[in-house]
């Protein structure tokens, strides 16, 4: 004959009760835990964070002034290499131009892909002489080559080739994007650099000068003096010395162009050549 369970007592019932309350205490702890856990690992990332971004701007503040540093020639006061309409690079201004100034950093893939969308356009402005083309190679994405320091190693030779054999530089730095390195990587080596500067014209004994590092203080300057400038990530434009507005978008073919000749001649040049 079937019997039926009998019901738990109230004894059972409450150690029943007891139990799952403990469970789900120990259950929070456990959230607890793993959420105190969460937090400190991401204090320790912010103050990581913080501890790289005081000591950037505490080497930064060190850097030696544009104006006590050996310079490319005919570089500008404010770390520019102008580019004169027979394509050779540090000529002076040439009075009612439009004043161009462009930063690049070599590591920088967006700064490859404005390169091929905007440099024939740079190019026949400068040509024509309706726009000064001044270039500033900086080096704002060491920290994505491993060590290697790739991009301050590549505006160091660009520089070079500026003060030594100008000729070539826009060809170096159409070279030096052509090749571009991902980033994170360790970049191009010294005799690659080398390499790649002698395929396009640029002397032997050129480029066997990169690794002497003449320029490597002028890069530092000049990447502070970008940012004293106003320039906070690459590439950046600037058109008669005032950034591009955000709204232009220089990936649209003629865009920039476009906004170059509306722009005008300023009523001075905002750049000044000097001597290294």
């Amino acid at each position: 004959m079937p019997t039926n369970d009998p019901k738990p007592s109230k004894a059972n019932r409450r150690d029943a009760a007891r139990a799952k309350a403990l469970a789900l205490r120990e259950e929070q702890r456990k959230r607890d835990q793993r959420r105190r856990a969460y937090l400190v690992t991401a204090a320790v990332a912010i103050l990581a964070a913080i501890a790289i971004t005081v000591t950037v701007i505490i080497g930064h503040s060190g850097s030696p002034s544009l104006s006590k540093i050996a310079a490319p020639a005919g570089a500008t006061a404010n770390a520019g290499i102008p580019i004169g309409p027979d394509g050779v690079a540090g000529k002076p201004i040439r009075d009612g131009a439009i004043v161009v100034d462009v930063y690049t950093d070599f590591m920088c893939p967006i700064c490859g892909q404005f390169e091929q969308e905007n440099g024939a356009a740079l190019d026949e402005l400068s040509k024509a002489g309706t726009a000064a083309i001044v270039y500033h190679p900086i080096a704002i994405l060491d920290r994505y080559s491993q060590g290697t320091q790739y991009s301050t190693r590549a505006a160091q030779a660009a520089a070079v080739v500026a003060d030594k054999d100008p000729q070539h530089y826009l060809a170096f730095d159409e070279a030096l994007f052509a090749n571009q390195p991902k980033e994170d990587t360790v970049g191009l080596s010294d005799a690659q650099l080398a390499q790649l500067a002698t395929s396009v014209g640029v002397p032997a004994a050129v480029a066997a000068t990169f690794t002497d590092g003449k320029f490597t203080d002028w890069v530092t300057a000049a990447t502070e003096q970008a940012s004293k400038n106003g320039v906070s990530g690459t590439p950046a434009v600037m058109i008669n010395g005032k950034l591009i507005p955000p709204t232009l978008d220089w990936r649209v073919a003629g865009a920039l162009k476009t906004a170059i000749l509306a722009a005008g001649a300023p009523a001075s040049p905002s750049s000044s050549p000097t001597s290294s």
